[in-house]
């Protein structure tokens, strides 16, 4: 019965072992040899110790054969060491170093160690995966550092785990391995988050407001954001806050009031975490990248590490827009532009940014990748898209410079209007004072004459600056009436024909219907004819002026309309090529010598615009005559 409990015993310890994989030797210090108890050989049996010291790696030897000496001359009882152990000693080839754990004790007789009893475990997979983790972990942290944006990490109870260099800056942290304030202060207790954030469940908060902190002297603007980080059974994992200072964009965009469209999409650069960097990555704008010069390969990822998109290293520059940027001139030598890390903002070509069919804004960070040895492996880094970015400052570049021209044309308008007005009151002033004065019926006739032009004159200028008021506004009232507009253009006519005076030219009437019932608004109609008509007298003294209309069918947006066509045509001084494409525009005027207020022909075009309808001039130059035409649908 004790044999078989024995038995069972060993039995038991000996598949035990078989599980474990491990080695079981034994060093019999009387005769100083090494035997294998278990396991597969790990050298010939029965070998002498000075023999093993050949398989351990030299770097590892002294410490190996100290840990032999002290179980050896009694030193220690029990004791373990960590060395390298070569598979391979044969004396050709390359070594197969394997990773080792040896535990051991010692035997003792009459109170001396008489043999030294070994387990060892070949820990070499393991140790290949640490060093696996250590080297991604290092690639996240290197990443994490040179974010362009504040970065922190908080406990699901609100405790700070780790800040990035942005973000220990912002917040003016002791050093950069900690800060005595935040490492004592929960997330849950500063303002404003004491007030948005629930402790128990925590959800996506955003906001842009002035953060004070007297105890880190921090008074400072920033976009916040925070950002719950779940696993995939719905268990917090962690808190992420990310910080933007846009102090200075403030204050920039707090001088230029036309800039209320502040980026507010700052926020959408970290969304959605799933594992720490990861999550930051899939919820911005952001993608990694890695060049690799032993494969010369660039890789584009959706991720980390997924790749979507590969270039061979000679085609890399032609992804770029600008070929004389200097960054991507350098890039025709990686081995050497990849030395440092580098910032570039420029623009990409729709093959690596597939967002649309045009080139991209982006902005990439790099940053090189070396071996143990300081051999320049390649690069890696992100890319990040700010086109809307790059949108919004044109725009308000372009916002800013169109407010200081309106500006300059408002007081040029001023200017011209003390003018304008000026000069029909001072005639209708002074020929009312003489009215009374002249002898004859006739004389007086004629100075009435001369102060209604004026009244007129005067009416049209105040008409005018309340029609551009109006337009100012973004308002053109069209009221469209049955009219015949054949009597209504002959009457037009007969009220314009005293405002032809010069004596060598003649006023001429184009109305090529007896009678035309058609729904238009006569009173914009009049105004252009009246515009267009006022226009021609001031440039023409000699030879004719010809007002005429006439119906015309027009093909608008692929269909058959049928509209009003009007114009006037002069012989008169004409107008370059040049002003021709401004002539329409507000407070244009071709002779600043002449009167007027740059209005008239403006109103005529917003009335047209209004109408979805179109306008214009034909000129063939300087003295060649004019002709101003209008056509609206009807």
């Amino acid at each position: 019965m004790k044999m078989n409990i024995m038995f069972d015993e060993q039995q038991a310890m000996t598949m035990a072992l078989n599980i474990s994989g491990n080695h079981v030797m034994c060093l019999d210090l009387k005769a100083n040899r090494v035997y294998d108890l278990h396991g597969k050989a790990m050298f010939g049996n029965n070998v002498g110790i000075e023999v093993c010291y050949n398989y351990v790696h030299p770097d590892d030897c002294e410490k190996f054969r100290s840990f032999i000496r002290r179980l050896s001359d009694g030193t220690d009882m029990e004791a373990e060491c960590h060395y390298r152990w070569n598979y391979n000693y044969t004396g050709q080839g390359e070594p197969d170093w394997h990773d080792m754990y040896l535990c051991a004790i010692a035997e003792y007789e009459d109170g001396k160690p008489v043999n030294i009893i070994a387990t060892i475990t070949d820990e070499t997979e393991t140790k290949q995966k640490e060093r696996e983790v250590e080297q991604v972990s290092e690639r996240y942290r290197s990443i994490f550092e040179h974010s362009i944006i504040g970065m922190s990490f908080y406990t699901p109870d609100g405790w700070l785990i780790d800040a990035n260099r942005i973000m220990r800056r912002i917040c003016n942290f002791d050093s950069d391995t900690g800060d005595q304030f935040f490492s004592k202060v929960n997330l849950f207790d500063m303002t404003p988050f004491n007030e948005v954030l629930d402790h128990d469940h925590p959800e996506d908060y955003w906001a842009c407001s002035l953060s004070i902190i007297p105890e880190r002297n921090m008074r400072v603007y920033l976009e916040i954001s925070v950002h719950p980080i779940y696993d995939e059974k719905g268990k917090l994992m962690y808190i992420s806050v990310t910080a933007n200072d846009v102090t200075e964009e403030r204050n920039m965009y707090l001088n230029v009031m036309e800039n209320d469209a502040r980026m507010k999409k700052m926020n959408e650069a970290i969304r959605n975490y799933e594992t720490e960097l990861r999550y930051m990555l899939e919820a911005t704008k952001m993608q990694t990248w890695r060049i690799s010069l032993e494969r010369e390969v660039l890789d584009f990822y959706d991720g980390l590490n997924t790749v979507v998109r590969s270039f061979d290293l000679n085609q890399m520059q032609k992804i770029f827009v600008d070929q004389e940027n200097e960054f991507v001139k350098a890039l025709s030598n990686p081995s050497e532009a990849l030395k440092k890390p580098l910032v570039y903002v420029g623009q990409m070509h729709p093959m690596v940014t597939q967002s649309s069919t045009e080139n991209q804004w982006v902005q990439i960070n790099c940053i090189p990748e070396f071996d143990e040895q300081g051999k320049l492996l390649g690069a890696f880094g992100v890319w990040r898209n700010i086109n809307d970015l790059m949108g919004k400052q044109d725009q308000l570049r372009r916002e800013t410079r169109r407010a200081k021209e309106s500006g300059q044309q408002k007081s040029l308008f001023l200017a011209n209007m003390t003018h304008e007005i000026r000069t029909p009151i001072n005639a209708i002033v002074g020929f009312s004072e003489v009215l009374s004065s002249l002898p004859t019926a006739e004389e007086k006739k004629e100075i009435i004459q001369i102060i209604k032009n004026n009244c007129d004159m005067l009416l049209r200028l105040i008409n005018d600056i309340l029609t551009a008021s109006s337009l100012e506004s973004g308002h053109m009232d069209i009221k469209p009436v049955e009219v015949d507009f054949a009597k209504a253009f002959n009457e037009l006519f007969e009220s314009l024909k005293p405002r032809v005076q010069e004596p060598g030219v003649e006023f001429i009437k184009d109305n090529p219907y007896d009678t035309l019932p058609i729904k238009v608004d006569v009173d914009r109609v009049s105004q252009v004819f009246t515009n267009f008509m006022t226009n021609a007298v001031k440039y023409t003294h000699q030879g004719h002026i010809k007002v005429g209309y006439r119906t015309e069918t027009r093909t608008v947006d692929g269909k058959q309309r049928e509209g009003l066509y009007a114009y006037c045509e002069d012989t008169g001084t004409g107008i370059s090529e040049e002003a021709q494409s401004k002539i329409f525009e507000r407070f244009y005027k071709v002779d600043d010598f002449v009167q007027g207020t740059g209005l008239g022909l403006s109103i005529c075009k917003a009335f047209t615009d209004a109408c979805h309808g179109d306008i214009g001039v034909i000129s063939e130059g300087k003295d060649k005559g004019s002709t101003f035409w209008m056509w609206i649908p009807l």
